[in-house]
């Protein structure tokens, strides 16, 4: 047996909880992990909070990535005793996932940690800091690089723009941090930013073609920032887009693309190859160590994960939140 917090229906809504869970439950795979530490990411709060649509049968041990040590395994690639990071692959929204004690996976769905990285670390940084390292690589992919011009990074005070903010940094690139967050500035400079500015200001009255402020972006955001943030790209910038808190719709037009030249990277974080996965481990070990983790973490327990789901979709939480599974 083994705690989770697990999902189910309860007639037009769900019902959530930390329940015992027996290991004859968990799904198929050649890789049994006992998790040490999970985080709560905006996904995981939507599933938490609301149920469907992330989540897409029931009952559902949410969490979309984990870190923890081989229990037992019939993958070539793993022996027991490893540790492994676990990102996407639909955990947590068709599998279960993280938030939980023990986890059952397919090998081939897991990385190994960089060696400067504990299992904690590995969930300090997470998903998002996964993500950001992926945007990263697009933007570098498309001639973004130090010294080019501005990068912006929108939604900066929550976890993938908190690791964008922090990469871009000790890179070496200018940054700007736009935030809906009234308090964030001095966290914000405090991680690297340049300079601060408001979400809103990006998003509202989005002209087709605005003044150019930034030679790139890592946008988190979506919907009417996201046109916003294309509007005023440089000519031949490059946008990395990676998330939809802000909608699903893009109000934009086809005009920064044909007249400025501006790209749209769209960042695919849960079926990423294993290569490029091990490469945005690699960036981050060498850009965000333990002592610069430690400044944007807050560490909770199994249970308390349920109510900081509420406060990470009320915008009260800034930074990454890391679950120890077993306290």
């Amino acid at each position: 047996m083994f705690s989770a917090i697990v999902i189910n229906e309860a007639g037009d809504g769900i019902d959530v909880g930390v329940r015992d869970v027996d290991d004859a439950g968990l799904p198929e795979g050649d890789v049994v992990v006992d998790i040490e530490y999970s985080a709560v990411n905006y996904k995981d709060a939507l599933a938490i909070v609301h149920g469907k649509p992330v989540v897409r049968s029931f009952p559902m041990v949410p969490g979309v990535d984990f870190a923890g040590v081989v229990r037992q395994s019939s993958s070539a690639r793993w022996n027991v005793g490893d540790a492994v990071i676990l990102n996407g692959w639909n955990v947590g929204e068709a599998r279960w996932g993280g938030l939980a004690q023990r986890a059952r996976v397919d090998g081939e769905w897991l990385v190994r940690p960089p060696a400067a990285y504990s299992t904690r670390d590995a969930m300090a940084v997470g998903t998002a800091g996964y993500t950001a390292a992926l945007c990263i690589r697009g933007l570098e992919a498309h001639a973004i690089m130090p010294g080019t011009g501005p990068v912006l990074v929108t939604g900066a005070s929550g976890g993938v723009g908190s690791f964008a903010v922090i990469l871009l940094a000790s890179m070496g690139y200018d940054v700007i941090a736009a935030t809906r967050t009234p308090d964030a500035t001095g966290y914000l400079t405090g991680l690297g930013a340049r300079e601060v500015v408001s979400s809103d200001e990006i998003g509202t009255d989005v002209r087709a073609l605005g003044t150019q402020r930034w030679a790139g972006a890592v946008d988190t955001v979506g919907g009417s920032v996201l046109a916003g943030v294309i509007s005023s790209t440089n000519a031949n910038g490059a946008v990395a887009a990676c998330g939809n808190a802000g909608g699903m719709d893009l109000p934009s037009s086809v005009a920064p693309f044909i007249l400025r030249g501006v790209t749209l990277v769209g960042i695919n974080c849960v079926t990423t190859p294993l290569a490029q996965r091990d490469d945005a481990w690699s960036l981050l070990a060498a850009h965000a160590p333990h002592d610069v983790l430690e400044g944007v973490v807050e560490e909770i327990g199994l249970a308390d994960a349920i109510p900081f789901a509420r406060r990470l979709l009320a915008n009260e939480i800034t930074g990454r939140v890391v679950v120890d599974v077993n306290r």
